[in-house]
């Protein structure tokens, strides 16, 4: 993909997401153009503290991410040291092609992936042995974009592994969009969903279902670099209700799981790029 088609700047990012019981993480790179910044947050939840970094500089990385592969290498985050060394297992993906303004946008999602390794923070280890998600994407989207984003993973009432990836403002056509829900690993494409602020979310349909955030730790940044700005909100938490759980929300109660426990981000993003 070259740096710039109709005028329009390539837009590029990965982020791999780890949602455990104890601890929770997110790290990513992304380029706009030919701009990089790369970023990490870590979620303590027994402690309830949260630790992260943003870089926009050249020089050595902290943060790699590279094949199943992703490394962080920090010096201190506040009084603490941050070193992570994670491998992501094989999962089934989603890939979507959208339609963007005049220009569209390439995305390629994994929920519920095999996430391994250790984390360390000071003198706190975990030995990770859990779910999270792994999205790819790249593209010319609109110059001014506006996004509402969640991920997670979770088991449900009767027992099933559940995992999802829910947009609304970008990849989000009614058919053939990046939404997704995984029930035992096999992903489908729900109904269209509607964001209420980063509380809740419901699906269109013949029946409407909702599912609930409950917020742990927050990370928020605003950039304005004149041409490109960005207004950011990530937060890590845990959801309650129900998702659907086959050919979207309007196969009603048969087609619907129930969340017995589900951790994971709600997002938000306005974009000039």
């Amino acid at each position: 993909m070259p740096l710039l088609s109709r005028a329009t700047l390539r837009k590029r990012w990965r982020y791999v997401g780890y949602y455990g019981d104890e601890v929770m993480l997110c790290a990513a790179w992304a380029e706009i153009g030919p701009f990089r910044s790369t970023f990490w947050s870590l979620w303590d939840r027994e402690q309830g503290r949260l630790l992260g970094h943003t870089s926009m500089l050249p020089g050595p990385p902290e943060l790699t991410i590279d094949g199943d592969r992703v490394e962080i290498d920090a010096g201190p985050a506040g009084p603490d040291p941050v070193r992570v060394s994670l491998r992501l297992g094989e999962s089934r993906a989603v890939e979507a092609v959208c339609p963007s303004g005049r220009g569209w946008g390439w995305t390629r999602k994994r929920a519920g992936v095999p996430v391994s390794g250790t984390i360390e923070a000071g003198d706190r280890r975990w030995q990770v042995d859990g779910a999270g998600v792994d999205d790819q994407s790249a593209g010319y989207q609109a110059r001014h974009t506006r996004w509402s984003w969640s991920a997670g993973v979770g088991t449900t009432t009767d027992g099933r592994a559940v995992a999802w990836n829910l947009t609304a403002g970008i990849n989000d056509p009614i058919t053939g969009s990046e939404r997704a829900v995984w029930v035992d690993g096999r992903p489908f494409e729900p109904e269209p969903v509607v964001f209420t602020g980063l509380d809740t979310a419901t699906f269109l349909g013949g029946e409407r279902l909702d599912f609930h955030f409950v917020e742990g730790a927050e990370r928020r940044r605003h950039d304005n670099f004149g041409l490109i700005r960005s207004d950011y909100v990530h937060r890590f938490g845990t959801f309650s209700g129900t998702l659907p759980g086959s050919h979207g929300a309007a196969a009603g109660s048969a087609g619907t799981v129930d969340l017995a426990e589900a951790a994971g981000v709600m997002e938000e993003h306005i974009a000039v790029w």
